[in-house]
Order: structure tokens, then sequence, then C-alpha cells
């Protein structure tokens, strides 16, 4: 048995498949499995809850696991020996979420293009058609993600609070979500994930698009996120095209190739889970 994971860190999809792509199992969803988030006690307890990953163990040959939070080594190596424990028969490889992100968007194996995360956080690389390239080190959501879910969550609450929204979406935003001050704190800073709960705001966006404020909302991070993330490979721009995947992207579309348009970079293909393209990319190896 083999299993694929896609993990952010808000939701972890996990697929089993033999080595000719049949799926073995239902497809597993847990909790996002972040381990520059989580500890390691707490990646345990959330792989070995989920009774069917428990009961099949023994039979996995292989892990291929793609994560939020896998792009450094120290987190990669222990969500790795984590996985090792549970999983003690497989042989296990961890990967950053960006090379899900190539692997499910490339139209062939060795094409070049700029490949964007836009979910629970945010990520840029550029994959020459074999290696992956990153100019600007991740410092997480705190200090960057723009564009990312918990960035907009982020901006949705600040608007609230400085009246900068117009009335109608506040009184909409304020009967969606508890805005008390001490429950919003209490998630941000005595709860684990604090990028997930902000992200769990981002989808308000996406159920008011018709308003201006929303869309100049989304348009503003994803300038960002261009100027900041995609802008540094300027140079290679100019012959490739830029992948989007993830769930903000998914639903940002029209918006990611408007401002794509204003800025001057080609938009490729926008994908918004790659759980499907790696089955067929490790299968079919």
């Amino acid at each position: 048995m083999i299993l694929i994971v896609d993990s952010g860190s808000t939701k972890c999809d996990w697929v089993s498949v033999d080595k000719n792509g049949n799926q073995l199992l239902e497809k597993i969803r847990t909790k996002g499995l972040n381990p520059a988030i989580l500890k390691e006690k707490k990646l345990f307890k959330i792989i070995n809850k989920q009774t069917e990953l428990k009961k099949h163990k023994d039979e996995v040959t292989h892990v291929y696991f793609y994560g939020a939070g896998c792009g450094t080594e120290k987190p990669r190596l222990q969500l790795k020996m984590v996985l090792e424990s549970i999983f003690s028969k497989a042989t296990v490889e961890v990967k950053e979420d960006t090379f899900a992100a190539v692997r499910a968007t490339i139209s062939e194996p060795n094409e070049a293009a700029v490949v964007c995360i836009l979910g629970t956080g945010s990520n840029c690389s550029y994959y020459d058609g074999k290696e992956l390239h990153q100019r600007v080190s991740s410092l997480g959501y705190t200090l960057m993600d723009d564009a990312s879910g918990n960035y907009y969550g982020k901006q949705l609450i600040r608007d609230y609070y400085f009246n900068h929204m117009p009335e109608n979406i506040k009184v909409s935003f304020a009967e969606k979500y508890n805005l008390d001050a001490d429950f919003i704190k209490y998630n941000l800073y005595k709860q684990p994930n604090p990028n997930a709960y902000l992200a769990s705001f981002a989808e308000f966006m996406f159920l008011n698009k018709e308003s201006d404020y929303i869309k100049t909302l989304i348009k503003k991070g994803l300038k960002l996120f261009s100027e900041n993330m995609i802008f540094q490979f300027k140079d290679e721009l100019k012959s490739v095209p830029v992948h989007f995947a993830g769930s903000i992207a998914f639903f940002s579309e029209n918006e990611i190739r408007e401002v794509a348009n204003e800025l001057g970079y080609k938009v490729g293909n926008i994908v918004r889970r790659p759980i499907e393209g790696l089955v067929s990319y490790h299968t079919s190896m």
C-alpha cells in the first residue's frame, strides 16, 4: 500500500493506492500536520487518532508526504521521524508542499514554471524542470504569507475592528463569526494553529465577492504576493507560466488573472487540491 499525503496547516488528505494507482481505501482527511507549528506529541496524536490509518499501518510500504512547514530541515526531519515510527515498515519521503503543487500543476514532467501555493499559507518557487528554487526563505504566517487564507482572515478582522468595512459587510461579518475580542485573542494566543484559525475567516470573502470592498481586498493581497514572491523570478517570468494551487487560488481565479494581466505575467494552471495529480505522478514513475 502506498500512502500519498497532501497537508496544509488546516487539513491533510491521505490517499492509499496500489502500485497501479488503484485506490485501496476511501480518502482519509485529518487535521493539518505542520511540523513548523505543531509539536511532535501533537503530530503523533493527530495521526494515531485516525482509526483507518492505525488499522492498516503495517500494510504501508511507501509514504510520500507533502506538507506546509516542511521547507526547512529540522521540522521536516521531525515529521519524517514521526511517520517512520507509525508506519514502521514503510519507506518515508517528506517534501515541502511546493513540490506537491509542482507535480500537480505542470503539464509535462520537465516543464519549467513558477509555482505558487495560496491556501492557509502561501509560497512561491521556480521549478526549472528538475530542481526547485526559492530566493526568499519563508518566515511563516506572522511576517509573510501574503494572499493566503490567514492573511485575508487577519485583514478582515483588522478592518472590522478599525471600522474600515462598509456597514453592510460589517453586519454580515458579525453575524457569521464570533468577533468578541477575548474570544479572538484566546484562539490566537492560547490555542494551537492560530494561522488556521485566521484562515477560517477567508471563506467570508468568497461568499461576498460581489462587494467592491471584497474585490479590492483580494486584489490587494494578490498584488503584494506578486511583488514580494512571484517577482523574485522576474527573468524567468519572461518565458514560463505561473501555476497556482490551493483553495484561495481556486476561488480567486478571476482576480489572479486580472492582477497578472495588470502586472504583466502569464497565468498557467490553477488547481484546488494537488492530491489527484500526485497519485498520477507516483504511480506512473
